[in-house]
């Protein structure tokens, strides 16, 4: 597990993650997966890719989680 992705759900967060911190916990999945910091020239687009629909299926996973307590969910 990377230990520089942090949770990013209430009541973890006092707020909903914004769009950044969700980007920022997909590139560390994909930093670590893929064992590059930054990828070399050839592999930009793909590791682009990758951390692009990690970000969104991150989001789509907040949004449709249920937190017994919480009043709201993200409002995408």
């Amino acid at each position: 597990m990377c230990r520089s992705i942090k949770t990013l759900r209430p009541p973890v967060l006092a707020e909903e993650a914004t769009e950044e911190e969700i980007r920022a916990a997909a590139l560390q999945y994909v930093r670590k997966v893929s064992g590059f910091r930054a990828p070399a020239a050839h592999n930009q687009e793909v590791f682009d890719r990758a951390v692009d629909a990690i970000t969104e299926a991150t989001a789509e996973l907040l949004d449709g989680l249920e937190i017994r307590g919480a009043t709201a969910r993200r409002a995408g």
